[in-house]
């Protein structure tokens, strides 16, 4: 019996290394998809989604890590300290690597020496809206409305160094008006006073407006795709109305810089079977978001475009970021 318990020991100890060794086995590693924002936020939901997926995908453990603070920088910065070796990637919006790198004098990365591109994940629209109140249907009309009182220029936004407020920067100097940006804790403020009268316009994202649209309480006046918004259809593009400018946020996933090409390959695949199944496009177009699944060298160029497009705005608005 004693010799018995000790060879039923000593094969135990022996399978556990036979696992432990045995690729795709105990071995697997823990992925963890690292966001920059708080449980329950849109781009933790998204990750969320992602993660779900994948786990399934890639037949092994993938985990959400929620790393808040700076504006999402921390969760920038976690990633690009991390081991190269696709265990540790980031999910994050277009401003952390694009308009971030513009604002912040003293930003500790670099998102094109210190990441790498994996995928493309999914867009959101931009919309600019008037109260319901205010005398202009079509931006033309807006922009006469400005140049006669200029009153009309103020806009609000969720927050100074926002998207939609580099955005409304962008839209003055296409218009040839002076727009005076009005910064607000948040969205829901913001919205409080534009559907009050306090303020004539605000710049935000299409999902946050589309239901005080439906209900007559704005009047969304453009949205900033290259094709209209899925949920607001009979709403021009500025480019429909003769404003040549465009802008679409996203989120999207990165690993460390120097991840080896086969395991960012291996990545983007399951991460855009996520996104382009049925069941995961469904629930982000409820959130409002344009389901995309674009690979390393597209989300490159994505980068890169848009790093170019909003430096010259972010420049023009005179916004410099505290630290």
């Amino acid at each position: 019996m004693k010799n018995m318990l000790s060879f039923l020991r000593a094969a135990t100890v022996a399978l556990a290394c036979a696992l432990a060794a045995a690729p795709g086995l105990a071995q697997d590693k823990v992925t963890k998809l690292i966001v920059g924002y708080p449980p329950g936020a849109g781009a933790d939901t998204l990750t969320r989604l992602l993660a779900d997926r994948m786990r399934t995908t890639l037949g092994q453990p993938v985990i959400v890590e929620n790393k808040t603070g700076a504006a999402g920088r921390l969760a920038v910065e976690q990633v690009k300290l991390a081991t190269p070796d696709g265990t540790t990637l980031l999910m994050t919006p277009l401003a952390n690597v694009v308009a971030h790198p513009h604002s912040y004098a003293n930003l500790r990365y670099n998102p094109f020496t210190d990441l790498e591109p994996v995928a493309h994940l999914a867009s959101f629209q931009l919309a600019f809206a008037v109260g319901a109140d205010v005398p202009a249907k079509t931006l033309k009309e807006y922009v006469m409305l400005v140049k006669t009182d200029p009153k009309y220029g103020n806009y609000a936004s969720a927050g100074a160094g926002s998207l939609p407020h580099f955005f409304g920067v962008m839209f003055g100097r296409a218009a040839g008006i002076e727009m005076t940006h009005v910064p607000y804790k948040g969205t829901a403020p913001a919205l409080s006073d534009l559907t009050g009268g306090q303020i004539a316009a605000f710049s935000g994202v299409v999902a946050d407006v589309t239901q005080l649209e439906k209900a007559g309480k704005v009047r969304v006046l453009a949205t900033s795709g290259a094709k209209r918004a899925p949920a607001l259809p009979d709403v021009p593009t500025f480019r429909e109305q003769g404003f040549d400018i465009e802008g679409s946020a996203w989120y999207a996933l990165f690993a460390p810089a120097k991840t080896p090409k086969a395991t960012v390959d291996r990545l983007a695949a399951a991460a855009i079977e996520a996104i382009k199944s049925p069941e995961v496009s469904a629930k982000l177009q409820a959130m409002g978001l344009e389901p995309t699944g674009l690979g390393p060298s597209e989300l490159a160029t994505i980068l890169k475009t848009d790093y170019d497009r909003w430096g010259p705005v972010i420049k023009a608005s005179g916004f410099k970021a505290e630290d």
